[in-house]
């Protein structure tokens, strides 16, 4: 976290990601160090309008206090106002519209290409290695950023009762959702295993079919 507003400034200075929270509408903002007394300058690519519409309004940038990164017009106004919710992400909310996030381009990026990673055949285990069901994640979008799942025939009870239907990733865990909206969250051992949290004695684990 940046300890003061100069802090918080020059580590703002390169390129971000802004998007929907699910970063289905992208946008690339290059954040500038120089800039006029209405605020520093920024480059918008040209897509952002049409991703984002309420970018075209957006002018500048500034820091305000000592954690609070602006968005704003050419008169200084606030179009979004962000703040660090962890390390290098962004929360913003605009009334009526929701919260957006501002995220380092390059680790925006690099969850873009975990996911693609993700796409394929799965096996759900036991801790003792026992298989338990397969699925299948794809990358056709099933509803607004969240991607199909589909299980195998013969599935353990457990899992053909929760049948998820869809699968997203979020802040580095991996999401099964059932239509009933219960969902199973999974966190990385390592890149081709995933652990369901919270976890347990008799852990469930998903394996990459190779």
């Amino acid at each position: 976290m940046a300890q003061d507003a100069a802090g918080l400034k020059k580590s703002m200075i390169g390129q971000w990601e802004l998007s929907t929270t699910e970063r289905s509408k992208t946008c690339v903002v290059t954040l500038k160090g120089d800039g006029t007394a209405q605020g520093l300058k920024l480059e918008l690519e040209p897509a952002c309008p049409k991703a984002l519409p309420f970018t075209k309004d957006i002018a500048g940038w500034s820091v305000r206090g000592f954690d609070i990164v602006r968005l704003q017009d050419g008169s200084g106004q606030s179009v979004i106002d962000f703040t660090e919710v962890e390390s290098g992400i962004f929360e913003g909310l605009r009334s009526g519209e929701g919260v957006y996030i501002l995220q380092n381009l390059a680790a925006a990026r690099s969850l873009a290409k975990s996911m693609d990673q993700m796409i394929g055949d799965w096996s759900m285990m036991r801790g003792n290695g026992r298989n338990i069901c397969g699925l299948t994640l794809t990358n056709t979008e099933a509803t607004p950023d969240n991607f199909a799942v589909f299980l195998k025939p013969r599935c353990d009870p457990l899992v053909a009762n929760f049948n998820p239907t869809v699968w997203r990733l979020e802040r580095g865990e991996l999401l099964l959702t059932s239509d009933r909206g219960e969902i199973w969250h999974f966190e990385a051992d390592d890149n081709a295993q995933w652990r369901r949290m919270p976890d347990s004695a008799d852990p469930l684990i998903l394996v990459r079919n190779n």
